[in-house]
Parts: structure tokens; C-alpha cells; sequence
């Protein structure tokens, strides 16, 4: 087995040492803690952070990959296959390569549409039956209701034991952390007289895992959001989709941050003619519509990576490279808005009486800037970025929908919705890749806006107390 980094697979580790390097921060710094501590108390952002945190869980799973080896083709040569495959895909098992026709409805055992083919020598034209789903049944006529009904349940049943052992411990350390009988922490986690929502954690934890133990059990015999048309399942595109809809989010809003805060702290801070040339700067870029702009960048990176087809060794790699660099235009041309905000604040801060002081003691700008402007800055920051993620996430569906987002061949929501247009005019209808798009993505930004308004409440001075 060979190991494989991809370029965003190096930014989704290094992400996660960030995280865990500000968490020691934060710890460190007691008004900082409080903020955050506020945020997790309010039950929509706690909720939410365990939504995202089980998405973050997926995207890391499909950032470990690997290529395995195949025979050599002379001693001590070694030959890698060129197909990548990743953590997730292992999880996913049969369901991650198991390939139909094509389109098959959501926990079917036949094709969607008839063909002709030969059944017992004879040529016939009906729904063929299909490869994986109900593979397994003998009579699927029969069987079939029995079967899916079955393994629902099983699945609900290991969802809710594992629930089952969550609350529990969860139980077990509320009675250890407060020192009360076992009798009275479960009265008080059943009222919900906790200092963080765990009541309300703990009920979202039991939909998240009935509906894991559900989905997981049904795919083990079905697909159960059915296939698209090369056959491949819906359900792998959209848990595959999660990480490239969460590194476009990240690292989007990575490329912004600094580029805003330099340019507009710089700007309100300097005044004369340093406002006037970044101002100059940003305003013509806010000037150019993006998607031009961003379709210009990704065709030129295209004709780059075609005419050297050995800069990559994989088609996954050439796939990664475009969806890194999508990520870097896409932060250059958004920048403006965040950094007109910066601009702003640092233009009112710079006015402050102790600002002035410093000045007048001859205090070096950097310093003004590094210890002064910048940490009365940093909340509104915070909480601008929190909320352009979900913005990133669904520009990316918007720009793929277009044809100028990630590549085709990368799984992404954007793709699936511009695959799912065609789709809803086929007659029937096939309506299970929109719907199995629209409801993570809608999971995804829907928890992404709930957390970032808790956010906003808790650093935000005007709104902390009622928060």
C-alpha cells in the first residue's frame, strides 16, 4: 500500500492541528473561553456543532489515501494501481465499487428502466435485475418487502443501542462532575437543568445514530438513494461531496482572512495614499463580475494541466489540483466585502484616545497594530468568516452548476445538481440525486448558519448580554 497526500489532504490535517492549537488558546485565555463557552450553551449551536463535527468526521475519512500494489511487472519493481481509494471508500465497502447499469430508484432490486437482454436463453425485454441491490434475494417478489423492513429495524436497533451508551455515559459524568446522586443528575439531564444543552445534544445524537444505524444497515443490500447514470450510488457521490463542500468552505475562507485583514487594517490604519491604492485594488476587483473571472483562472488552469499530462500521476490528483486552486481564485475575488469591513472598524479604532496615546509616546505602528487594533478587530472577523462559510459552500454548487467549478470527475454537490438538471426532464422523473444533494448540502448550511449566528451573539458586546 502506497500512501498518497493530496494537496487539499495536507490542508485538511493541518487544519485539524490549527483547530486542536487553538483550543490550547483558548483555554489559556479566560474572556476568550467565556465567549466560546456562551456560544455551545445555546442548544441550536450545540446541535449544530455535533452536525458539523460528524460531517468534519466524513471529510477526514476521505483525506486518508492510499494506492494499493499490483503484481509487479519484473522483481523489485513495484506497480501501483492508478485508482486512489480512501478511508471512507473502505468503510463504504461493496457499496463504494459496485457498479449497475444505470439508474436504479432508491432501495430498489431492479433497473429503472427496461432493457433487452436474455433470461434462460430467451431474449426478453423487462427491468433487469440489478447487481448489488437485493442481490441476495432469491425472490425479490416476495422477499423484498420482508427484507428491507428487516434490516430497517436491525439498523434502528444498533443506532439506538449506541445512543443507548452515549446517554449513559453521559449521565454517569453529569452525576460525577456535580457530585450528585445518580437518581438526581438524570432528573436534572431529563429537565434539562444542565449548564450546556446536553439534553438537547443528546437528542439530536439519537436521530444522528438511528439514522446512521438506519442508512448503514439498508446499504448493506441496497442502495439506498439509489444510483445515477453510470450506475454508480448516490449515497458514496454525497459522502464524498461532504469534503469537497467542507475544503472549499475552509480553505476559501483561509485565503480571505489574511488577505482582508493586511489590506484593510493596513488601509485604515495608514490612511493617505496607502487607503487610496488598496482601495484602488479592491475596488476593481469587486468590479469584474467573479464568475468570469474564476472561469478565466480554471480554463487556464486546465490547458496548463492538459498540455503537461506528467505533472500528476493520477486523474484524482489532476482532479485535487483544480479544486485547490478553485479555492485560491475564489478567495482572491471575495475578499473585498470583508476587507471594506476591516477598513472600516480600523478607521474608528485608530481615533480612540489610547490609540492616540500610543501614538504619541512614539509607539512603533507595528506594535499599534499587532497589540492594539487587531485583538478589537478579531470578533467581528470571527464572526464575518464564521458566516461566509456557508457562502463558499454554496458558490461552489452555483459555480459547478455553470461549469467553471470543481472538475467533473470530483464528487461535489455542484456536480450533482448539474447532473440532477437533466435528470428532473426525464419522464418519470428521476429525482433522488437532487434530493439526495439538497439535503446535505441544506444540512451543511443550515448548521454552518445556526452556529455562526451563535457566534455572532456571543462575541459580539451588543448582543452577548441578551445572548
Amino acid at each position: 500500500m502506497k500512501p498518497v497526500v493530496l494537496l487539499t489532504d495536507g490542508f485538511v490535517f493541518a487544519l485539524l492541528v490549527a483547530g486542536l492549537a487553538y483550543v490550547l488558546h483558548v483555554r489559556g485565555r479566560p474572556q476568550l473561553a467565556a465567549n466560546w463557552r456562551l456560544t455551545l450553551r445555546r442548544p441550536a449551536a450545540a446541535v449544530s456543532a455535533l452536525i458539523l463535527a460528524a460531517f468534519l468526521a466524513v471529510a477526514v475519512a476521505d483525506s486518508l489515501h492510499w494506492r494499493v500494489a499490483l503484481p509487479a511487472a519484473s522483481a523489485g519493481q513495484p506497480a501501483w494501481s492508478p485508482e486512489t481509494r480512501s478511508a471512507l471508500d473502505a468503510v463504504l465497502g461493496p457499496l463504494a465499487v459496485t457498479r449497475e447499469r444505470t439508474y436504479s430508484s432508491p432501495l430498489a432490486y431492479q433497473g429503472f428502466r427496461k432493457e433487452s437482454f436474455e433470461r434462460n436463453g430467451t431474449p426478453v425485454r423487462d427491468y433487469p435485475r440489478l447487481k448489488f441491490g437485493g442481490a441476495h434475494l432469491k425472490d425479490p417478489s416476495t422477499q423484498w418487502g420482508d427484507d428491507v423492513q428487516n434490516l430497517a429495524w436491525r439498523g434502528v436497533g444498533w443506532g439506538a443501542l449506541a445512543w443507548a451508551v452515549l446517554a449513559l455515559l453521559s449521565w454517569v459524568a453529569l452525576s460525577l462532575r456535580r457530585q450528585r446522586a445518580f437518581g438526581r443528575a438524570l432528573t436534572d439531564l431529563v429537565l434539562g437543568r444542565t449548564r450546556y444543552p446536553v439534553r438537547s445534544v443528546l437528542l439530536a445524537a439519537a436521530v444522528l445514530a438511528v439514522s446512521v444505524g438506519l442508512v448503514a444497515s439498508l446499504s448493506s443490500g441496497y442502495h439506498v438513494f439509489g444510483t445515477d447514470r453510470v450506475g454508480a450510488s448516490v449515497l458514496v457521490a454525497a459522502l464524498k461531496s461532504v469534503r469537497t463542500a467542507l475544503v472549499i468552505g475552509a480553505l476559501t475562507t483561509l485565503v480571505v482572512l489574511p488577505l482582508a485583514l493586511a489590506l484593510g487594517v493596513a488601509a485604515g490604519y495608514f490612511r493617505g495614499w496607502v487607503d487610496e491604492v488598496i482601495q484602488y485594488i479592491y475596488t476593481l476587483l469587486a468590479s469584474i463580475p467573479d464568475v468570469l473571472l474564476i472561469a478565466a483562472a480554471v480554463l487556464l488552469l486546465q490547458v496548463k494541466i492538459d498540455s503537461n499530462p506528467t505533472l500528476f500521476e493520477t486523474s484524482l490528483e489532476r482532479a485535487d489540483a483544480r479544486l485547490f486552486f478553485l479555492c485560491l481564485i475564489l478567495g482572491v475575488t471575495s475578499f473585498t466585502g470583508l476587507c471594506r469591513l476591516v477598513r472600516g472598524e480600523t478607521m474608528k479604532l485608530r481615533e480612540l484616545e489610547y490609540i492616540q496615546a500610543a501614538q504619541a509616546f512614539g509607539v512603533p505602528a507595528a506594535r499599534i497594530l499587532v497589540r492594539h487594533i487587531l485583538p478589537n478587530i478579531v470578533p467581528i472577523v470571527l464572526i464575518t468568516t464564521v458566516m461566509q462559510f456557508s457562502a463558499f459552500v454554496l458558490a461552489e454548487a452555483v459555480l459547478s452548476y455553470v461549469g467553471v467549478g470543481v472538475d467533473p470527475k470530483t464528487a461535489s454537490f455542484g456536480v450533482m445538481i448539474n447532473t440532477a438538471r437533466l435528470e428532473l426532464s426525464a419522464t418519470p422523473v428521476i429525482w433522488w440525486t437532487l434530493a439526495a444533494a439538497f439535503s446535505f448540502m441544506f444540512l451543511i448550511v443550515l448548521s454552518a448558519n445556526l452556529f455562526a449566528d451563535a457566534v455572532r451573539d456571543a462575541f459580539d458586546p451588543r448582543t452577548r448580554l441578551r445572548s
